[in-house]
């Protein structure tokens, strides 16, 4: 196979251009030693070789996506001004590039009114997001489910915010029942919702939520770092749509690009619907703005220097591939949700695996049937490593077995070692009979023993 490389012959054009820019300045003299650049770059190249094939559809476990030629060359443009999108100062051209992407994702949500910003991932604007629900019922608790990401509670111990976790559904959803109780015995200021959960995909009841927001009076912070960009697909089921459709009745929304927004790491965005919780943000700077009497992304962010190359690679995707429905991003999306639904089909018509749960989003989870779930286990990690030996990439994830519907196998285990999959790439629709023919293959090598 060969690595896309056409991309960089309109980065060269691209860079002529943005050269003659600044054709009026005085011209400086570049002494780097390209000879020994290229031998330091063909070691690079070498050692990047010890990676595993993210790029290709046959990587099909952790939820890593290439980003688009567009975002990687647009990158690489920018990285020869190098701004900072911390104050227009250093991000005269970036800084409004991000704030017109950042409503472009807003608008996705239903949001004309919002204040947001890019971060460089979704842990930092997850951090945002609590920092501020605890600036606006401070002292009160937060509450996520056990199958949300960790990064919640990690967040609430740093900044010293009681946190709780709610109990999740067979299918890794909020136990809306749990949650009421919950919410009638603690003082709670924030509950936290997870739109595509990183280990399972599941999205949480957010229809359910809201309702209880109405008796409660608790915030919604809706962590959709990983599913946010499903609600443009056309594929989802009726239930889980239903909840993309009330996203915007919540307080806050964290998305990561980076995920499926064909990003280049890191970038992350937090989105509040109240432009007021700017108010938290507000703090002094002797130096720094001064140039502009607009609003300076700085004084709207808890990160200082950011990386303005993210800003121009998101931008320059919308331009390409405007993240709304039914236009070309949301189809190549809604071909990774059929490639979930196609290998979930395939999983329950073969006698020797037990898919988990239907797909919500287009990550698929499944054992290796056995005996004993102890036996169970210690299948999923043989075939795991015999996949991998046959060029198919998964990922291995811990189930609880008490989330387990009864089944025709004992549980003596805490948890179930499952097979994952995120199959996050558009081409893995195509290529499905390839991933399953290899799925097949290392199943008869574990009969084989």
């Amino acid at each position: 196979m060969t690595l896309e490389k056409e991309s960089l012959n309109a980065l060269t054009d691209a860079l002529t251009k943005l050269e003659k820019g600044f054709d009026h300045l005085p011209a400086i003299n570049s002494n780097h030693d390209v000879k020994n650049m290229k031998q330091v770059l063909d070691q690079v190249a070498e050692k990047m070789q010890n990676n595993y094939p993210y790029f290709h559809p046959l990587f099909a476990g952790q939820m890593l996506k290439p980003p688009h030629p567009v975002a990687k060359a647009a990158y690489m443009l920018s990285l020869w001004i190098n701004p900072n999108n911390h104050a227009l100062d250093g991000s005269k051209a970036s800084s409004p590039m991000e704030k017109e992407v950042v409503a472009d994702l807003a608008g996705m949500f239903g949001w004309k009114e919002h204040l947001g910003h890019l971060t460089g991932g979704g842990t930092l604007a997850n951090l945002e997001a609590l920092w501020v629900a605890d600036k606006t019922h401070p002292g009160k608790t937060i509450l996520a489910s056990n199958m949300s990401h960790y990064t919640h509670e990690r967040i609430c111990g740093v900044l010293k915010i009681d946190f709780e976790k709610v109990e999740t559904d067979a299918i890794g959803r909020m136990d809306v029942s749990f949650l009421e109780t919950l919410l009638k015995t603690r003082d709670v200021g924030t509950v936290v919702c997870t739109i595509g959960a990183t280990g399972t995909g599941s999205v949480d009841p957010l229809e359910e939520v809201l309702e209880l927001q109405k008796k409660y009076g608790f915030r919604i912070h809706a962590d959709a770092a990983y599913g946010g960009y499903f609600g443009l697909t056309d594929n989802l089921a009726l239930k889980t749509a239903k909840n993309y459709e009330v996203l915007k009745q919540v307080d806050s929304i964290v998305i990561d690009p980076h995920k499926h927004g064909l990003q280049p790491y890191g970038c992350g965005c937090i989105l509040f619907q109240n432009p007021e919780v700017a108010k938290y943000y507000l703090h002094d700077s002797p130096y720094t703005y001064f140039t502009s009497d607009d609003l300076h992304l700085g004084e709207i962010s808890l990160e200082c220097s950011r990386a303005g190359a993210s800003a121009v690679a998101l931008w320059a995707t919308h331009q390409l591939l405007p993240p709304v429905k039914h236009g070309d991003f949301s189809k190549d999306l809604s071909k990774s949700r059929d490639a979930a639904l196609d290998l979930h089909a395939r999983l329950q018509s073969h006698s020797g695996f037990y898919p988990i749960m239907e797909p919500e989003t287009d990550i698929v989870i499944w054992a290796v049937k056995g005996e004993r779930t102890d036996q169970m286990n210690d299948l999923a990690q043989a075939f795991f490593e015999i996949a991998e030996s046959n060029q198919l990439y998964l990922s291995l994830y811990n189930y609880p077995t008490s989330k387990l519907p009864k089944a025709a196998f004992e549980v003596n285990t805490e948890h179930l070692t499952c097979l994952r999959s995120c199959l996050m790439k558009p081409e893995h629709s195509e290529w499905m009979q390839e991933i399953w023919n290899k799925i097949t293959w290392s199943f008869e090598r574990i009969k084989e023993g």
